[in-house]
């Protein structure tokens, strides 16, 4: 039972470099669909930002944002 339980913790454990990589693709994939749209507001919470368009749409971005780019 014990051997079960570890090989299913395994399954369920996630790899922070992994997840913080795929939540920026996936960000930059929601970023580049907002190209040519109006931004009509837009707030910066506690936990994640949100982002309303004059389409009626409302994009929310959570954790492991960053920034690819040249240092300033």
């Amino acid at each position: 039972m014990d051997d079960r339980l570890d090989q299913l913790l395994q399954l369920i454990e996630a790899e922070p470099d992994g997840l913080r990589a795929a939540e920026f693709l996936q960000a930059r994939e929601i970023l580049q669909s907002l190209v040519g749209k109006t931004v009509t507001s837009a707030s910066v919470e506690d936990t994640r930002i949100a982002i309303s368009t004059s389409d009626g749409c409302c994009y929310q971005f959570y954790g492991f944002l960053g920034r690819v780019g040249p240092a300033n």
